[in-house]
């Protein structure tokens, strides 16, 4: 009876209370949600990146279009659509081809379309092209070709 008691007071000894439980419980909550929130940022910076990458990568299919057809690019009518889809409009290209797979490279990582101005404004340039962002409002956070390290 003597080692029955002492083996049942080892075991109590040995398991968690419930404060113990909850204290810990908590502890992987927190780590857990502010692990959850570092990951957010992550991403959101990742969607700014994205933009910045496709941009480049339209202005590339964007030059390679002007090369083609006598040093101009898409007309505003025309688009960025004139960079998957043969234009109908006038202009029509002389010389043409895909520059770029399918529509899907025309949608920003929120889900709208890039943004397209022939002759541009902002940049300065032969168009503007740009990601409204996240606020899908044009402003001055916009994401376009205008950034000082952005040749055309």
């Amino acid at each position: 009876m003597k080692k029955l008691n002492h083996l049942k007071q080892r075991a109590a000894s040995a398991a968690f209370t419930l404060v113990e439980l909850v204290i810990v419980l908590t502890i992987i909550g927190i780590l857990a949600g502010s692990s959850i929130y570092m990951v957010v940022g992550f991403i959101d910076d990742a969607k700014y990146q994205r933009a910045e990458n496709d941009i480049g990568a339209l202005k590339t299919a964007i030059m390679g279009f002007a090369r083609n057809n006598y040093d101009r690019p898409p007309t505003e009518e025309q688009g960025l659509m004139a960079l998957v889809e043969r234009p109908t409009s006038e202009p029509v290209p002389a010389r043409w081809r895909p520059y770029l797979e399918d529509q899907k490279a025309l949608i920003d990582p929120w889900g709208n379309p890039y943004q397209y101005k022939s002759p541009g404004q902002r940049s300065g340039k032969k168009y503007d092209l740009w990601s409204m962002g996240e606020n899908v409002e044009d402003e001055t956070d916009d994401i376009g070709n205008w950034s000082a390290e952005a040749p055309e």
